[in-house]
């Protein structure tokens, strides 16, 4: 039939938004922990588009990085050459964001006009417009933060919010990428059973079912994820690059007291504990969801959050031990250390998601 054939379509374009949304992410990790993210004073979004385009415009955009702290009292010894190479990342991740929404509205507009999504689903695809155009703003007001000469980088906090903003942009785009996949199917050979699922899991998990439990391992993930970007934006690995014990210690003296989501050691110790308590979370449920013998979606899905949560657990330990070996204005060990774990972050989300969403919907398999 032409409605699966059609929801096919739609799908393989919101899989292809995934990865477009995914390289866009990392392209912030690079701009960021290449100090790029302030090399482009400005906010145009038609005409920013273009790079300077001669020698004369280069040092007109040079000089404006030059009216702020960062340029002032961290590069002040920047050449031309050394501000173009981080010019370059903050232009490719702004523009790949421009890519992104063409890639999200000339098919979409294209989809309606032809009639091949269902009404009742077009504003759903609005809101994720919304959501893509929020994260825009978002982005702009973070880096509007440390254009001054009171603040040598962005406000952690805003970096936050852009990076949950795109998580959210993300996990949206794959839920439908998933629910039209599922719809594409004419007949699902292998159904799924969620009251099958429920009624074998062991005796720890007798009190809850699994949609309440992978929901709020879900919920602590984006805690976490939160966490990071604090520990990206106040600089926290390097405030404890050791590793089983924080700087000598479970937890170092003077903590208490003080912040839990500003002060550099406690935003630490919260990430780093968090992450074990997600892991032993992750532990349990892959124990008992492995029970279940008789679905081969649930089989293959259950694998992959132990897999991406471990590879998590080592890329931060990686990240933290490296973490007072930064490479200035490039990207070192350290900085790839930090990237892969933001990648790994990304496919656990995923994985999570992709649980969810069968125990939200037992009649599909995907």
């Amino acid at each position: 039939m032409q409605e699966f054939k059609n929801n096919r379509i739609i799908a393989n374009w919101l899989y292809v938004g995934v990865v477009m949304i995914i390289v866009q992410v990392l392209l912030g990790g690079v701009t960021r922990l290449t100090g790029s993210g302030l090399s482009i004073t400005e906010w145009k979004p038609i005409m920013g588009a273009l790079p300077p385009l001669n020698e004369a415009e280069w040092i007109i955009a040079f000089d404006k990085y030059k009216q702020i702290g960062q340029y002032k009292f961290i590069n002040a010894d920047f050449t031309l050459s050394n501000f173009k190479f981080i010019f370059f990342w903050e232009w490719l991740h702004r523009n790949w964001a421009r890519v992104i929404g063409l890639v999200f509205f000339i098919p979409f507009v294209v989809f309606i006009i032809k009639g091949m999504i269902p009404k009742k689903y077009i504003w759903h695809f609005v809101i994720i417009f919304f959501i893509g155009a929020l994260q825009g703003l978002v982005g702009w007001i973070m880096v509007a933060s440390g254009l001054n000469d009171d603040m040598l980088f962005v406000n952690y906090f805003k970096l936050a919010t852009h990076f949950l903003t795109a998580l959210l942009a993300l996990c949206v785009v794959y839920w439908y990428a998933l629910f039209f996949a599922d719809n594409s199917k004419e007949i699902l050979l292998d159904k799924f059973d969620l009251n099958t699922i429920n009624n074998n899991k062991p005796i720890i998990f007798y009190l809850i079912n699994y949609k309440i439990y992978i929901g709020t391992l879900l919920a602590l993930l984006i805690v976490q994820l939160g966490y990071g970007a604090f520990m990206a934006g106040l600089k926290a690995a390097a405030a404890a690059p050791t590793w089983p014990s924080i700087n000598g210690a479970f937890a170092p003296d003077g903590m208490w007291g003080k912040s839990f989501y500003s002060h550099p050691i406690n935003v630490h110790f919260v990430h780093r504990n968090l992450a074990y308590i997600i892991t032993i979370l992750v532990l349990l449920f892959t124990i008992s969801a492995a029970t279940i013998k008789n679905n081969t979606t649930w089989t293959k899905a259950i694998k992959w959050p132990m897999v991406f949560v471990v590879l998590q657990v080592i890329l931060g330990i990686s990240t933290v031990l490296l973490a007072n070996h930064p490479a200035r204005n490039a990207m070192g060990p350290f900085e790839w250390s930090a990237q892969f774990h933001q990648l790994i972050a990304l496919f656990l989300l995923l994985s999570l998601v992709k649980l969810f969403y069968l125990v939200s919907h037992p009649n599909k398999s995907t």
